[in-house]
């Protein structure tokens, strides 16, 4: 019989935690862009609308099955480890808010200084902003498209693309570490490039490809060390942390 973790680092990797911790969050992204504009696509972020495309493509109706795919995995998961889920959820949910916001800062801070130290590598940068942003103009709908962005963009590159390509590189490659890089470097990798595909993708910058494939590294560590909830808090409290700067 397992017993509950009570050790604060292990309980925020729990599918547990990492469910109450994002369904608030999801909720809110979800009801917010009803209310602000039903299934206009201007109000989601891009991996967002990917997704819902492709339910479409299968018939399923796309306002619905993201969310209801992401909450049914964490809960089926949750289920799965219920004896050892953590007993001080209202502790372990605010410390990983702290955490967010921290890691947030600490990317944020990597940005700002990440140009100097490549220019003084003698890598010539593009002039412009270090995350261009386009979309909804106001504050509450840019909060809105980027806790969204936390939250899928997490899912399909984290969740799904780097745990995908580490199970497939486990089978050809013994080392875990080995494995955890690769898929790690291909799945950052893939998160930077996927901002510059389609109509509404921004032209190739090659400071910000670079940045973006670095912080889809830092999401990668986030995930793998201290679980999908925190990555996802993260991600979003930066988007809102450059684009309140940037506004």
């Amino acid at each position: 019989m397992s017993h509950p973790t009570t050790s604060y680092l292990q309980a925020t990797r729990h599918p547990y935690a990492g469910l109450l911790f994002l369904a608030p969050l999801l909720a809110i992204y979800e009801f917010g862009v009803i209310y602000l504009g039903g299934d206009n696509p201007a109000f989601r972020t891009g991996a967002d609308t990917w997704m819902r495309w492709t339910f479409q493509t299968f018939g399923l109706p796309s306002l619905h099955w993201p969310p209801i795919l992401i909450t049914t995995l964490f809960a089926f998961r949750s289920w799965l480890h219920w004896e050892s889920r953590p007993q001080d959820m209202p502790g372990v949910w605010l410390g990983m808010t702290v955490e967010s916001v921290g890691y947030a800062m600490i990317l944020w801070a990597v940005g700002r200084i990440h140009e100097p130290i490549l220019e003084g590598l003698g890598i010539a940068l593009a002039q412009g902003n270090l995350l261009q942003t386009s979309g909804p103009p106001d504050r509450v709908s840019q909060a809105i498209s980027f806790l969204g962005a936390g939250i899928y963009e997490e899912m399909l590159f984290r969740l799904f693309l780097y745990s995908g390509l580490f199970y497939l590189i486990q089978h050809s490659v013994p080392s875990r570490l080995t494995s955890g890089i690769v898929a790690g470097i291909l799945s950052a990798l893939a998160f930077s490039a996927a901002h510059h595909i389609g109509p509404s993708g921004e032209p190739l910058d090659q400071r910000v490809f670079l940045f973006r494939t670095l912080a889809g590294l830092f999401f990668v560590a986030l995930y793998q060390f201290r679980g999908f909830g925190i990555a996802v808090g993260a991600h979003a409290c930066y988007d809102v942390i450059v684009g309140a700067a940037s506004g």
